[in-house]
């Protein structure tokens, strides 16, 4: 209808009124919708040639890490995140006791007695696992009178995690000092029996051992980077990668990932719960690997390592045990690592055991060790 630019404009017509069958139609079609994403969601999961949907892409195809985080029907079924912390809260804690040393609350594995007759090993583990891969270990090597400690170290597993800045940076020299407390702390008499394995904290307790020679008896080392050749897995190319780093560190299923992509085998689902539950329960053992990674001098690290281990510098015995089947690390850096020591140096080789021999095949490690200790 014309009107005049000088008079205002009609008001406008009313909205039309919808009526009851329109609006059933479009509540049956979002209900179809629905219904029909939740099929395409489920379908997977009945696919047994496919892997599990997972809306953030951080599982593998192993059925361990397939169940770590799906998208459930309902929120109480089993993959809720808060599900999951409810069935693995009390795991993992095996011969654990939760000390204050140093400022800091560590978390402590420890069979056998102090008194025991065939004297003390300290268990170090690397990143990004914690000392619950040495629980079978421990056992059975205090079966054997050792008396056994494997600590969580700060940042990692079930050890105090405290945000870089307040107290505590992360850097090699910070874990070496509270280290030192530590030991002062579980009154462990020198010299002892040292077992170190894995990347970066891992690393650490070998540049400590090079610090601190007098105080260790022997030395036993399982995969570890020993040369300036050891590759450095994409997990901590990752983490020194800006913002990428900070997602990458907040993977909630991160260390299970690590270990199986680095064995030939796969975690049972109750080995993983444990190893996964640190992670799940808050961002501070993320953003802890991330800071310790950012601030690791890799490179670095292995040349002090394996000059420091060679002929003239180190005089005590050492053995190495290497899982021949680990991903990360060829055995052809366990060989060249012996021939800078010939005469000091020992090395067993685990086939079957990948990079974590003591979680791979516990039984040919502690068979290894009772030998040379």
């Amino acid at each position: 209808m014309p009107f005049s630019l000088l008079a205002p404009p009609p008001p406008p017509p009313p909205p039309p009124r919808i009526s009851q069958t329109t609006s059933s139609s479009s509540s049956n079609r979002l209900f179809s919708q629905k219904r029909l994403l939740r099929t395409i969601v489920r379908a997977s999961e009945n696919d047994d040639d496919k892997p599990a949907f997972n809306p953030f892409g951080f599982v593998t195809d192993n059925p361990s890490s397939r169940s770590a985080i799906q998208l459930p029907e309902s929120p109480a079924e089993d993959g809720n995140v808060g599900q999951m912390l409810s069935r693995t809260e009390d795991k993992g804690k095996e011969y654990g006791r939760t000390i204050k040393s140093g400022g800091f609350r560590w978390f402590v594995r420890e069979t056998g007695s102090p008194k025991s007759r065939r004297g003390t090993i300290v268990f170090l583990h690397g990143a990004p696992t914690q000392s619950y891969s040495y629980r079978v270990v421990m056992s059975q090597m205090s079966d054997s009178g050792f008396h056994c400690l494997a600590p969580d170290w700060i940042g990692f597993g079930f050890s105090d995690k405290p945000q870089a800045g307040y107290g505590f940076d992360y850097t090699e020299k910070e874990f070496h000092d509270v280290f030192d407390k530590l030991l002062d702390t579980l009154e462990v008499t020198s010299p002892f029996f040292l077992v170190v394995q894995g990347f970066l904290v891992g690393s650490y307790g070998l540049t400590w051992a090079l610090k601190n020679q007098s105080r260790i008896s022997k030395l036993a080392i399982l995969n570890i980077p020993l040369t300036t050749s050891s590759p450095l897995p994409g997990l901590f190319q990752q983490l020194r990668i800006p913002l990428f780093g900070e997602f990458t560190c907040q993977n909630a299923v991160m260390a299970e990932r690590f270990i199986e992509a680095g064995s030939a085998y796969v975690l049972k689902l109750e080995k993983a719960d444990v190893y996964r539950l640190p992670y799940l329960s808050s961002s501070g053992p993320g953003f802890a690997l991330l800071e310790a990674a950012k601030k690791a001098n890799f490179k670095g690290i292995n040349g002090r390592v394996s000059a420091g281990f060679a002929s003239g510098s180190w005089d005590k015995p050492i053995l190495v045990v290497w899982g021949i089947s680990d991903k990360y690390l060829p055995q052809s850096v366990a060989e060249e690592f012996k021939t800078t020591n010939p005469g000091v140096i020992k090395l067993t080789m685990i086939e079957g055991a990948g990079h974590m021999p003591q979680e791979d095949w516990p039984e040919k490690v502690v068979e290894a060790l009772r030998v040379f200790f």
